[in-house]
């Protein structure tokens, strides 16, 4: 495989130094652009960080040592030296469609951990092990955009990267009804406990837009490609409560589901014991050996212990059993700044990559 150069857009923030960790030594992936606010470009990226670098493994030397340029001014400058963009930019929603059309339009992929596009009917919301075959509309987004290389595309919200997964490889028995409480941890607002002391012994029973995206967005990763467009099912029919909690990392999802056919639980751990996609398929380097991994144990999976599984981009599933109104219900759960955001995003890029959507 060959190796591309890539820029980070929104370096600085919590998503921005997850993508700076993990593409450090990548095989295929060489930083050679980063990007962030205008408050922040002219500095090095170690300057721009000072005090804030939250994650466990210490900033790599050369990035440290990268001047930031302006995420927003200097969008040419920064495509004609990348072969994609990975985005974690922080401002509004049509400030943000337009600045990733600005990059597309220079012939410049974005993949993008961000949620301005995941509704825009031509921009896959990818789950490589899932979805990939949605990779399809980039041709026709191209020609809405007028570009030869081009396009966006986007990775779907952490919330749902812990139970989707394992709902999807059940809907050969027709998944029908989901009613899912997600227990969220606190650097999906991009905090760490230093800083957001308030959730010390505290759970906050709201978490702004996270139901809606937890109900809608798994229909678009259900949909079919039609016409250019992806199409999103119409079904499941998914309610979802978005609990804060006082955990670090790793997003824990109670799920209850009703089945059109009802399988066995036998037929359920079958395929989740057997369940692998295109990741898999293509051994991609992000990609885990073994995406489902389900734990006998009833207290099992448990936060602390769980959320790093192959390097936090595995799912974990536990206590499956029969309910009294469901017709199941199990736990699960994902790393959210790994799978749920920058590792799944890596991941993204590297099934484009092997399938030649990025040259």
């Amino acid at each position: 495989m060959k190796h591309y150069n890539v820029g980070v857009i929104g370096a600085t923030g919590m998503v921005g130094q997850r993508f700076i960790q993990l593409l450090d030594k990548h095989p295929w992936f060489d930083v050679k652009v980063i990007a962030a606010s205008p408050r922040s470009a002219g500095k090095t990226y170690a300057q721009a960080v000072a005090g804030r670098w939250g994650m466990s493994t210490p900033m790599p030397e050369d990035i440290g040592n990268l001047i930031l340029m302006n995420a927003t001014e200097d969008i040419e400058k920064i495509a004609s030296q990348v072969d994609f963009v990975f985005c974690a930019v922080e401002m509004g929603k049509k400030e943000l469609q337009d600045l990733e059309e600005a990059y597309a339009k220079a012939e410049c992929p974005v993949i993008s951990n961000n949620s301005a596009h995941r509704s825009t009917p031509d921009v896959p919301m990818l789950i490589p092990e899932l979805n990939h075959e949605h990779a399809q509309v980039i041709a026709d987004q191209k020609k809405r955009l007028g570009t030869k290389r081009g396009f966006i595309a986007v990775k779907s919200n952490c919330s749902l990267q812990s139970y989707v997964p394992a709902l999807y490889p059940l809907n050969e028995f027709g998944v029908k009804d989901v009613l899912v409480c997600t227990y969220q941890a606190i650097s999906g607002a991009g905090k760490t406990f230093e800083t957001w002391p308030e959730m010390v012994d505290n759970v906050i029973p709201y978490i702004g837009g996270e139901e809606e995206k937890s109900e809608l967005e798994p229909l678009k990763i259900w949909g079919k490609v039609e016409g250019g467009q992806i199409v999103n099912a119409d079904s499941p029919k998914i309610t979802a409560q978005c609990i804060r909690v006082p955990a670090s990392d790793g997003h824990m999802a109670a799920v209850f589901v009703r089945f059109e056919n009802k399988p066995t639980k036998e037929q359920i751990l079958n395929i989740w014991n057997n369940f692998s996609g295109k990741a898999q398929e293509l051994d991609l380097p992000s990609a885990p050996q073994k995406f489902l991994h389900y734990f006998e144990e009833e207290n099992m999976p448990q936060t602390k212990l769980h959320r790093n599984l192959e390097g936090g981009m595995a799912v974990s599933i536990g206590r499956l059993r029969e309910d009294s109104q469901y017709d199941y219900k199990f736990v699960c759960l994902s790393h959210n700044t790994l799978r749920g955001a920058a590792g799944g995003a890596v991941l993204m890029a590297e099934q484009l990559c092997a399938q030649a959507y990025i040259d």
